[in-house]
This record gives C-alpha cells, sequence and structure tokens, in this order.
C-alpha cells in the first residue's frame, strides 16, 4: 500500500484529490494539509512513501517542503511529486533540481496522476512532456541555461547521451523505446547506467542535467 500526504490549500482540490486515489486499492492517503507548514509537520512525523505537494502555499511554499525533505535523512525514502498550474512555470527547473519526482497539472486527467504517484513509489518520475517542454522552452528564451557541459557528459557513450536527450523530454521508457526502436527494458538499463554515471537521484535529475548542459532536446 502506498502511503501518500496530499498538500493544497484549496479545499475543493484537497477534496478531488483524496476521493481520487482512496478510490484506488494500492492508495492510502495518510494525510492532507491546507499549507506548507503544516504539509511539512505531517511529512516529518508520518514519513509517507511518497507527499504530493502544491508549488504555492501559504506560509512556506511546496518547494521549501521539498528542499526539508531533501535534507532529512529520515524521509530518505519520501518521494516529492508537485502538482502545479503552467503559472509557475519559473519555480519548477528549481523543484527538479532539488530532488522531485515528477510534475502533474492540477487539470491532468486522473490516469496521470495516478500513474505519477504510483511511479514515484517504485522509485521512478513521471515528468509531463507538456510541461517539460513549456519550461525548456521559457528558460531558453530567457538564456538560463548554463550551456555548461556535466563533466560526466564526456564518459556517455553515443547511445546514452541520445537517451538522456529523450529523457528530458519527459517521456516514459516504453514511449522512448517506440521512438528508437528499442525496448522499453533497454531503456531501463541506459538510464541506470546513466544514474550512475552522472551521479543522478532520478529522472528528474537527469532532465536538470540535460537542460544545464544545453543538450539539444527533441520535440514530443
Amino acid at each position: 500500500m502506498i502511503e501518500l500526504v496530499i498538500a493544497d490549500d484549496q479545499s475543493l482540490i484537497r477534496m478531488a484529490l483524496r476521493n481520487l486515489f482512496n478510490s484506488e486499492d494500492d492508495i492510502h492517503v495518510a494525510a492532507e494539509a491546507e499549507n506548507g507548514q503544516e504539509a511539512w509537520d505531517l511529512v516529518s512525523r508520518l514519513r509517507p512513501d511518497v507527499a504530493l505537494l502544491d508549488i504555492r502555499m501559504p506560509g512556506i511554499d511546496g518547494l521549501e517542503v521539498l528542499r526539508r525533505i531533501g535534507r532529512d535523512a529520515n524521509l530518505a525514502a519520501t518521494r516529492v511529486v508537485m502538482i502545479t498550474t503552467f503559472e509557475v512555470d519559473d519555480y519548477i527547473f528549481d523543484a527538479l533540481s532539488n530532488g522531485a519526482a515528477g510534475f502533474v497539472m492540477k487539470d491532468a486527467p486522473p490516469e496521470d496522476l495516478l500513474k505519477a504517484v504510483r511511479l514515484a513509489a517504485a522509485g521512478d518520475s513521471l515528468l509531463s512532456p507538456d510541461v517539460t517542454r513549456k519550461v525548456i522552452n521559457a528558460y531558453a528564451e530567457r538564456g538560463t541555461s548554463t550551456g555548461r557541459p556535466h563533466p560526466g557528459l564526456a564518459g556517455l557513450t553515443e547511445r546514452e547521451l541520445e537517451i538522456l536527450r529523450w529523457v528530458a523530454t519527459g517521456l516514459a521508457n516504453d514511449e522512448i523505446g517506440e521512438r528508437l526502436f528499442i525496448s522499453p527494458a533497454t531503456v531501463r538499463t541506459h538510464v541506470g547506467k546513466l544514474l550512475s554515471k552522472l551521479t543522478a537521484r532520478d529522472r528528474a535529475g537527469l532532465v536538470a542535467i540535460a537542460y544545464r548542459s544545453g543538450l539539444d532536446i527533441p520535440e514530443v
């Protein structure tokens, strides 16, 4: 059973999320929070498998809760999925860099929300291609990307570098495999090697590395 904490300052959204997740046999909403401080108190006490955090909340925001989770060794097993809107693009790359396991839109289809939580609990990540592409485009327009290659890129094979570019689109392993005509298992193997070689925590970390290095990200 996946233990989940939900944090959002809008009661209607919390209710909708609670009803969605509690309707599933493998997910249990352990607690809900209406602000960042309450979210942090609940997560630090309950140590859930996944925390689903709104980025903007009263008091401390979702990003600060994410940072605190990342700094607390007792919460190493807790994964964070951010729920967001297109209005907060400025914060998404920051969250990626701080270890968020995924992003889903508040108006995303229910199956996307469920998939994000399940993947996060399993140690994987889900980055919506729409969110990822919009963020990359926004930062590219502002010239925020450093364009300085990560030192670990030099040790990658051509195939691994290709996989890294596709991971940065937010596509899942099966979707990447379809585009490259390889199996999802092969993609998974390459992703594992990328995580090791680039010392990234998860797929979100790989996205941050790809973007910061100025890699050419495929259109999806």
